[in-house]
């Protein structure tokens, strides 16, 4: 299976980061490693100094498909979880002084935990769907699909051009304005809606 992120999909998100808003959705991928195992807890890498937390809307890919219809994408997929697009900010800020590939900023061992529950789409307005991220007990991040540049089908057809999707590949669909640095001792606690969706400690 493979980890498919989509940057810079809130233009809110990409004012805070001082990048443009895209025409197109922007995608890098993460490895397999990149999952947490069990319930965590997540271990504060050696090699970085300011990591932070992104939260986003997950998509679990349920079929085959290449090159797919934004009219069929919907059929792609029945269940969204939620999940956490860690970042070495510092690395990253210097992969992109030296214009390098950012792997080593977001791809590296369990930066992409996510929630061990999925929920079934139907019932769900997908296009109006609320997401939030407490941290110690504080909310930092709040977004709401409707604030998509790029929605969850419209991102399914666009990176099915590239390559093939395939059973059990998650694609991550960009986090709203809010990110910021997690610290060791830290406690986050995702929801979407009122349902909690994870619960992740820093150690």
């Amino acid at each position: 299976m493979k980890i498919i992120c989509i940057g810079r999909n809130y233009a809110d998100h990409a004012k805070e980061m001082n990048a443009a808003v895209p025409e197109n959705p922007v995608f890098f991928m993460k490895p397999d490693t990149a999952l947490l195992p069990g319930k965590g807890p997540f271990f504060y890498p050696d090699f970085t100094k300011d990591l932070h937390y992104e939260c986003e809307i997950v998509v679990k890919i349920n079929k085959l498909g290449k090159n797919i219809s934004p009219k069929f994408a919907h059929t792609y997929y029945n269940e969204i979880g939620l999940g956490i697009d860690f970042t070495a900010r510092d690395l990253q800020q210097v992969c992109k002084e030296k214009s390098l590939p950012w792997e080593i900023a977001k791809a590296f061992e369990h930066s992409a935990p996510v929630s061990k529950k999925f929920i079934d789409k139907a019932g769900l307005d997908l296009t109006n769907l609320n997401f939030s991220l407490l941290k110690n007990g504080t909310c930092v991040q709040s977004g709401n699909t409707s604030d998509m540049l790029f929605t969850i089908d419209q991102i399914i057809a666009y990176v099915s051009q590239f390559f093939t999707l395939k059973i059990g590949d998650l694609i991550f669909t960009g986090t709203p304005a809010g990110v910021g640095p997690v610290a060791i001792g830290d406690n986050l606690v995702g929801f979407i809606e009122d349902k909690q969706m994870f619960e992740l400690k820093i150690r």
